[in-house]
């Protein structure tokens, strides 16, 4: 039973929290996804039952939307009734998950390797949708901080974390490669490496096989040469910007390779709105655990989440 139903709930205005959770809890393939931790998930033959999975993974998805981490999750369920009802703990039962088991579930998921099946079912939700083309792949990586300090028990940095420079300033932390769809601009490929990796490495990596054309920022120059370099893929990789600037215009030869790049560009622009999603909707700029395998899982589990917002007017109807 809800605040609304036993007239508790007096406030009129939907705030934009609550217009987000419900816009989630309608485009999430909740059921695919169940399906998927159920068969690793405790049966609880002893002791106090377990949480329902649905509950624990409204949870876990929680947790990457708004940036908590396991003790802030579970002090939120206590202060915040919007988080009781999206996690449906709010039919009377007064037992709520604490951090430790919020953290267990978070390892089964890890432990599992499940973030990756999860962004292959939300794809296949969003393929049957027709929101998926799989004719052409953009690729691109981003950096993700870690922290550099080394006030820690170990009293060293995460050594699965290293530096690099980009320009004049140097980043310390991991990689995002991702590959999305040329057409829709959703993820359909995520890999996360250190820093210091350079993006052509994980270039033919990020491709899912079906694809003809593949588009990459300058970065991915020679990626076509590579020994993993697959058949039948046309790489259109633009050109370093000291060529560019150097063309000649003013002739049609110039003027013709310009407009090409400038093709080129308004289509590599789509690999750049999932991780404007996860840095700038869901916050995510800085890792936070230590280890390139959690990090990737939970970066995995907020791209799914990110195709799942960028698509949500389409799967809900609104506007076709």
């Amino acid at each position: 039973m809800k605040q609304a139903d036993l007239g508790l709930n007096l406030s009129t205005k939907r705030t934009r929290k609550r217009e987000f959770l419900d816009e989630m809890n309608r485009v999430v393939p909740w059921a695919a996804l169940v399906a998927l931790v159920i068969p690793h998930a405790p049966t609880g033959r002893r002791g106090r039952p377990p949480f329902p999975v649905e509950t624990m993974l409204r949870i876990h998805f929680m947790q990457q939307w708004f940036g908590l981490s396991d003790p802030a999750m579970e002090e939120a369920l206590f202060d915040v009734p919007l988080y009781r009802e999206f996690a449906g703990l709010d039919n009377g039962n007064v037992r709520l998950p604490d951090e430790s088991t919020i953290l267990r579930f978070r390892h089964l998921l890890e432990t599992h390797k499940l973030a990756g099946p999860m962004l292959a079912a939300v794809n296949d939700v969003l393929r049957d949708k027709g929101l998926m083309l799989r004719i052409g792949t953009v690729v691109d990586a981003t950096l993700i901080s870690a922290p550099s300090s080394t006030k820690n028990d170990s009293g060293q940095r995460d050594p699965e974390m290293h530096q690099t420079k980009k320009g004049n300033q140097w980043y310390f932390g991991m990689k995002a490669h991702i590959g999305v769809d040329a057409q829709s601009g959703l993820v359909h490929t995520v890999k996360g490496t250190a820093a210091n990796v350079n993006d052509v490495i994980e270039a033919n990596g990020l491709l899912h096989g079906h694809e003809t054309n593949a588009f990459g920022d300058a970065g991915y120059q020679g990626a076509h040469k590579r020994p993993d370099a697959k058949d039948g893929v046309t790489w259109h990789v633009a050109m370093r910007p000291g060529k560019r600037k150097a063309l000649d215009k003013s002739t049609k030869l110039g003027a013709l390779t310009d407009e090409i790049e400038r093709l080129k560009a308004s289509i590599r622009a789509k690999v750049e709105h999932p991780f404007r999603v996860i840095k700038r909707q869901f916050g995510f700029t800085k890792v936070r655990y230590r280890g390139l395998k959690k990090n990737t899982a939970q970066i995995t589990t907020l791209f799914a989440l990110a195709n799942l917002w960028a698509a949500r007017r389409e799967l809900m109807g609104v506007g076709a």
